[in-house]
């Protein structure tokens, strides 16, 4: 099963790591979460989870796992200002690893310039900031690109978001 990166710091969408991360794990997928420093607790936004951090960004390697995952939040935009994590992020899309991105998840491919013709979706307040990405913006619960990219726009938007993120993922492990 696969092996799933999760970037991560303070005020995250509580549901939008919660709700994903027990479904990717319910199908037997390992997810590690990434911070600026392994062993410390990060907090939702809404005070509903607390998360400890697997592993810190200088010791974690994109190769080292399948698939990128990018839940919303406030966690985005502060990670897109730490090139490290900009950097983690291109590094998946550019091997053509699945990644799967919520709400504001899409800051950081923003950051990483790596929306550039492709098709995608992400919370009404960043998706003009996504069209001059060059992303093929959609206002849908979820858009699925080229069977790598899996976006979604908010929480309400989760049950079709882990079916398509699922589906990327069983695809990806049968090659």
């Amino acid at each position: 099963m696969a092996k799933i990166a999760t970037l991560i710091t303070d005020m995250f969408e509580d549901v939008e790591y919660t709700d994903p991360s027990k479904a990717f794990n319910d199908a037997g997928h390992e997810v590690f979460t990434i911070e600026k420093e392994a062993g410390k607790e990060v907090k939702g936004k809404q005070g509903e989870a607390v998360v400890s951090i697997d592993k810190g960004i200088d010791d974690a390697n994109p190769e080292d796992y399948d698939a990128l995952f990018l839940p919303g939040g406030f966690s985005p935009d502060q990670l897109r200002a730490d090139d490290r994590f900009v950097d983690f992020t291109k590094a998946f899309m550019d091997a053509k690893k699945p990644v799967f991105a919520i709400c504001h998840g899409p800051q950081l491919l923003i950051a990483a310039k790596a929306l550039e013709g492709r098709k995608a979706t992400g919370y009404k307040s960043i998706q003009t900031d996504m069209e001059y990405a060059g992303a093929n913006l959609v206002d849908e619960e979820v858009a699925v690109c080229q069977d790598q990219l899996v976006t979604s726009r908010n929480p309400d938007d989760i049950p079709a978001f882990n079916r398509e993120s699922l589906r990327v993922l069983e695809q990806y492990s049968a090659k």
